[in-house]
């Protein structure tokens, strides 16, 4: 299929069109309007810093559904010593940039490049991109961060500096965002790593039909609070 090439306007083809790759677009701005239709058209920015931007929507689309996560012994008995002192939205920034750091520390490149980061720390002002940071005494050891809209959680990346940081963030997200009835939590792409949490691979008109029931609730927005 043709990939679409976007203009000033704020618009995107339908996500069905998408390549068999998943690539849908090329272009356009990383606008926090144009970020929040991607979002809700389940279409999402991903490029490195030699490319322009490219916007995908894959099938099938890895998710979680936060009612089926599975945490090991081991992770449960982390979380339950209090191991890590875990927060929400209070270093966004540094979480962000570590995301894209520890990549490139470990020669993997990324795709959180400059404007990536100026972009989801506008969404992050506005109050629709949040963070969960793992703390070891007093210093950051892990974290992840994403955006939400309704009752979905779109997932970036996460980051860990010391064993399972990172982890213990994912599993406080889960826990809260069951208390706020979530319905799903957007992975984007397939890792053997949230497969062992019971991610789980669906279509991307399954994952569509399900984001526009999840779009009908009202966004969290402003600063999340955890509150063990």
């Amino acid at each position: 299929m043709a990939v679409f090439l976007l203009t000033d306007k704020i618009a995107f083809p339908p996500p069905h069109l998408a390549s068999g790759e998943g690539l849908l677009a090329i272009g356009g701005d990383l606008s926090r309007e144009r970020l929040l239709l991607a979002y809700r058209m389940g279409i999402f920015p991903w490029f490195s810093d030699d490319e322009p931007i490219l916007w995908w929507s894959p099938d099938p689309r890895l998710v979680l559904y936060p009612c089926e996560i599975r945490i090991s012994k081991t992770l449960r008995k982390i979380v339950k010593k209090g191991v890590f002192t875990v927060t929400m939205d209070s270093a966004f920034v540094r979480v962000i940039n570590q995301c894209a750091q520890i990549r490139l520390e470990n020669n993997q490149g990324t795709w959180i490049v400059e404007d990536m980061i100026d972009a989801y720390c506008k969404l992050h002002e506005s109050g629709f991109a949040h963070s969960v940071e793992a703390w070891y005494q007093g210093e950051l050891a892990g974290g992840l961060y994403g955006v939400s809209l309704g009752r979905c959680f779109f997932g970036e990346s996460m980051f860990t500096r010391i064993s399972n940081a990172s982890n213990v963030a994912l599993v406080t997200l889960v826990e809260y965002l069951n208390k706020l009835s979530f319905d799903i939590i957007d992975c984007q792409l397939t890792t053997e790593h949230l497969f062992r949490f019971g991610a789980r691979e669906i279509s991307r008109s399954a994952f569509l039909k399900q984001l526009e029931e999840s779009l009908k609730a009202p966004t969290k927005k402003g600063k999340w609070f955890f509150d063990p």
